[in-house]
């Protein structure tokens, strides 16, 4: 199983205070609203409240044509492009992308993450430099709307009926891709594209198919 401290570098997020109180990454979800709340308040003057709980660092780039819900935070540098749909409840790194018609609600972006084209991320958290290739998506809900089992060596019940992908530092998702829900993905692997992706991949692997995941050399 993949622990925070195991699928990130928690010195490249704001919410690193915040993530260290949990063991698993899923834990965090249900307390995003309320931590960007708290730390929307002591941002500094680098930050503006461009609208009600929504703040944006000065250097970042928001085209007019994005919708942004609060509560939200955009970090130094970040880029929010064309149609962007942030629903609320996101709190965004340094130097992000989030692009055309993406869809956010309920996610931690850490420094460096891109979802730059028709993706759609809820109730996720991105680890430091992950990337997620042109229409590739999280689901967050179950179709039979149960909770979410976290399946790997052992199973373990979130007790949470919406939980997305946990994505570690440096993974990269092939385009047109499905990350089902409790999908959790260890650091510096690949997803092949147009997968469709359930449990749990090891870090350093490439996931080529549900049976055929190898290690990277």
């Amino acid at each position: 199983m993949y622990k925070i401290n195991e699928l990130y570098d928690l010195e490249h997020s704001v919410a690193k205070g915040y993530l260290e109180q949990f063991t698993y990454p899923w834990e965090a979800l249900k307390g995003i609203s309320a931590e960007i709340l708290r730390l929307g308040e002591n941002l500094g003057e680098d930050f503006e409240e461009i609208s009600p709980q929504v703040w944006a660092h000065k250097s970042a780039k928001i085209m007019p044509s994005a919708y942004i819900g609060a509560p939200c935070i955009i970090g130094a540098n970040t880029e929010v492009r064309h149609c962007a749909f942030i629903r609320g409840s996101a709190l965004i790194g340094e130097n992000c992308v989030v692009g055309n018609s993406t869809e956010l609600k309920n996610v931690i972006l850490f420094d460096n993450v891109q979802v730059p084209h028709y993706n759609y991320v809820g109730d996720s958290i991105l680890g430091y430099k992950a990337h997620m290739g042109a229409g590739s998506i999280t689901s967050n809900v179950k179709s039979d709307k149960s909770l979410v089992v976290i399946h790997g060596q052992q199973d373990i019940p979130t007790g949470i009926k919406k939980v997305g992908a946990m994505l570690g530092d440096f993974v990269e998702v092939g385009c047109n891709s499905v990350l089902n829900p409790g999908t959790v993905i260890g650091r510096n692997s690949n997803v092949y594209p147009t997968s469709c992706v359930r449990g749990c991949v090891p870090e350093n692997s490439i996931y080529k198919k549900n049976d055929t995941v190898v290690a990277k050399r």
